[in-house]
């Protein structure tokens, strides 16, 4: 942990933040940086996937100041009306002073802490290039050679995620270039194909994936959408206390989709 002599406060966090996860220059369809604003200075941080009520009450009992998440709040098109479960959330967190941070694209496209460079680090990937709407995609190959079949891939996933995989396509298939985005990207999947994979991972999947799969010989393996994304913000965790000495503590709130 760097005891750097910077003030541990709100706004030199959400500056670094800024600064370091670029969020001026993407279009996004939700707010990133401070959400809801809490105390000035910040001593212990929570990250986690969701802004979920249990992850609040979680970050509540660890006495948090600041919580910072891939999925918050205010998304685009949404009732922006304060009532029900938004209500439910925020009036806690107003409630005990916690600033909430949320960060979507932003943190999905960091070539470092990014929710893409963070799987492409657990699962071993050597990444050669991006595809897909401003570069959401990525691909490459593994760096396991022990790994010659998509079927092996699957089970090196699930040993790797602590998820079993739904694998479209035939296990038997032989692994060549890799691509994949974390979350809900399946409808990147066609680029995928376009860039030249043999195999595309998401973490969700939709009915005409199956079909796109069967008639391309391209596999798919949806591996969760909460599975591939709890990596960015456990990254952007670390960064935090190195950079400014605070403590931080990630939680994972068990979500099968």
């Amino acid at each position: 942990m760097n005891q750097s002599k910077k003030p541990l406060n709100r706004d030199a966090i959400t500056q670094f933040l800024a600064e370091n996860l670029l969020i001026s220059k993407l279009n996004d369809y939700c707010p990133n940086g401070l959400q809801v604003e809490g105390v000035t200075e910040i001593k212990v941080l929570v990250t986690g996937v969701t802004a979920s009520l249990a992850l609040i009450d979680a970050a509540i009992e660890l006495k948090a100041d600041a919580l910072l998440v891939h999925h918050g709040y205010f998304w685009r098109g949404e009732n922006p009306c304060l009532v029900g479960q938004k209500y439910q959330r925020i009036k806690k967190l107003i409630e005990h002073g916690i600033n909430l941070y949320a960060y979507h694209l932003p943190l999905d496209l960091h070539p470092v802490w990014g929710n893409n460079a963070q799987l492409a680090e657990v699962l071993g990937f050597a990444q050669e290039g991006n595809f897909a709407e401003q570069g959401l995609g990525s691909y490459g190959q593994s760096l396991n050679a022990e790994l010659k079949t998509v079927g092996q891939l699957s089970n090196w996933i699930e040993r790797k995620l602590g998820r079993t995989p739904l694998l479209i396509g035939s296990p038997e298939q032989a692994l060549g270039r890799i691509a994949w985005c974390t979350g809900a990207a399946q409808n990147f999947f066609g680029e995928a194909i376009t860039a030249g994979a043999t195999v595309y991972i998401s973490g969700e999947i939709s009915e005409p994936t199956t079909h796109l799969a069967r008639e391309s010989g391209v596999a798919y393996l949806a591996c969760g959408h909460h599975a591939t994304e709890r990596y960015g913000v456990q990254a952007v965790g670390r960064a935090i206390e190195q950079e400014f000495g605070v403590i931080h503590h990630f939680v994972d709130i068990p979500n099968p989709v």
